[in-house]
């Protein structure tokens, strides 16, 4: 029932996230806060020394589509081969649901990147949602449901549900740092990503109580 509200109040959010955005209603704070992460009179160099700007780029490649493919092959890999075939099913339905999602968003809301400042780093699709804050957000929470069925701890369960949204968090954070996103593309790409991220698991646990699929601990 939580999870059902999460998509719900998801779902609602996002909507009326992409309204104020449409309107315009969210422009100055965007653009405030962008603005506040740049040194003041000179929009181009960004606040903070320059190793951590080269951080930053790190922390960002978390969400890119390179970093992401290498983290899921390796984690398709490691259940084919304990013919987890369910959980290899879940992930490929999760992920490249969310890849056409987050494309089908962009071209539907076509909003151009920030341009009040200097970029750190090249960007060239649509701005709204944030693709590495949505996909990030993904495959990260994704991975830790396959995960939190693999320990009994419920602390261990909170601790990986903890460090996928984390993960999720500082990659958008950086998204805005770098001036590549307004905050408001990051919320809705976090937002799409932990509804479909929620929706995915919802679905594969129904058709676990069905029997239509197979437990992950029965695996050897």
């Amino acid at each position: 029932m939580l999870l059902v509200l999460v998509v719900v109040l998801g779902v609602w959010g996002f909507a009326e996230l992409a309204d104020e955005v449409i309107e315009g209603d969210t422009r100055a704070v965007d653009e405030w806060i962008i603005r506040a992460m740049r040194t003041p009179g000179n929009p181009s160099d960004a606040v903070g020394p320059m190793w951590f700007e080269g951080t930053v780029r790190d922390v960002t490649a978390l969400g890119s589509a390179a970093v992401i493919t290498i983290v899921l092959v390796a984690v398709i890999g490691f259940v084919a081969i304990r013919r987890q075939y369910h959980a290899l099913g879940l992930i490929i339905v999760s992920v490249a649901g969310g890849g056409l999602i987050n494309l089908l968003l962009k071209h539907f809301f076509a909003r151009p990147r920030p341009d009040l400042v200097e970029p750190l780093m090249r960007e060239t699709s649509a701005s709204f949602p944030s693709g590495h804050s949505l996909l990030s957000a993904v495959v990260y929470l994704t991975l830790g449901a396959l995960l939190t069925r693999l320990v009994q701890p419920k602390r261990l369960k909170l601790y990986i549900i903890t460090t996928a949204l984390f993960l999720s968090f500082i990659v958008g954070l950086s998204r805005v740092y770098l001036g590549v996103h307004y905050p408001t593309d990051v919320l809705a790409g976090w937002t799409v990503g932990l509804v479909w991220a929620v929706v995915c698991w919802l679905v594969a646990a129904r058709l676990q109580k069905r029997g239509w699929v197979e437990e992950a601990n029965d695996a050897e």
